[in-house]
C-alpha cells in the first residue's frame, strides 16, 4: 500500500466480484488503465473516483479504506490480520464493548478539564482509546453483518441517517 488504504481494499473488492480493470475502471468512470495505477500505487485515487467505486460496490472495507485515506487516518482502520468471521466480530466487539463500560466506571467525565489532575486525565485518556477501540470493533461487526447476510452498507448508513432525522438528532 504505497498511497493509503484505498489501493489495497479496491483490489480486494475486483478480487471477490471478479472484475477486471477495465470493469472497475467502468464503474468509477476512468480508464482501466487508472485503476491499475490506484490498485499499484502509484497513483493516488481522486474523492470521485473512490465514490463512484464506493457506491458501485457497496462494500464496508473500500469505505473504511477511502475514509482512512481521506481523513489522513483518522478512522477506524480495516484490521487485516484477524479472524473476521462474524461471530468472532462478534465476541470481540462485546469485549471492547465491556471495556468501555469498565473504564468508564473510573473516568471522572463530570469534571471539566481544568478540574482534572494528570491521574484522572490518565483514565479519561483510557475511556478514549478503549471507546476507539469499540468503535473499531463495531463498525467491522457492522461490515460482516452486510456482507454475510448481503445488506447494503450504503442502504444501512441512509437508514441510520434517517432514523437519526427523524429522532430530531441531525438537521
Amino acid at each position: 500500500m504505497a498511497i493509503g488504504h484505498f489501493p489495497s481494499a479496491l483490489q480486494d473488492v475486483m478480487k471477490r466480484q471478479g472484475h477486471t480493470l477495465a470493469q472497475t475502471g467502468r464503474a468509477a468512470n476512468v480508464d482501466g488503465s487508472q485503476v491499475g495505477k490506484i490498485v499499484k500505487g502509484s497513483r493516488r485515487a481522486s474523492k470521485p473516483v473512490m465514490r463512484a467505486a464506493i457506491e458501485h460496490y457497496d462494500d464496508g472495507q473500500l469505505s473504511l479504506a477511502a475514509a482512512a485515506d481521506v481523513t489522513g487516518g483518522a478512522f477506524a482502520p480495516w484490521l487485516d490480520n484477524v479472524d473476521l468471521h462474524r461471530a468472532s466480530v462478534l465476541f470481540k466487539t462485546i469485549e471492547e464493548m465491556q471495556e468501555v463500560l469498565e473504564a468508564s466506571g473510573h473516568a471522572p467525565i463530570s469534571k471539566t478539564n481544568e478540574q482534572i489532575n494528570e491521574t484522572e486525565r490518565q483514565e479519561i485518556k483510557r475511556l478514549l482509546m478503549e471507546t476507539v477501540e469499540a468503535i473499531t470493533a463495531l463498525t467491522h461487526l457492522a461490515v460482516a453483518i452486510c456482507k454475510e447476510y448481503s445488506f447494503s452498507w450504503l442502504g444501512t448508513w441512509k437508514d441510520h441517517r434517517a432514523e437519526l432525522k427523524a429522532k430530531n438528532y441531525v438537521k
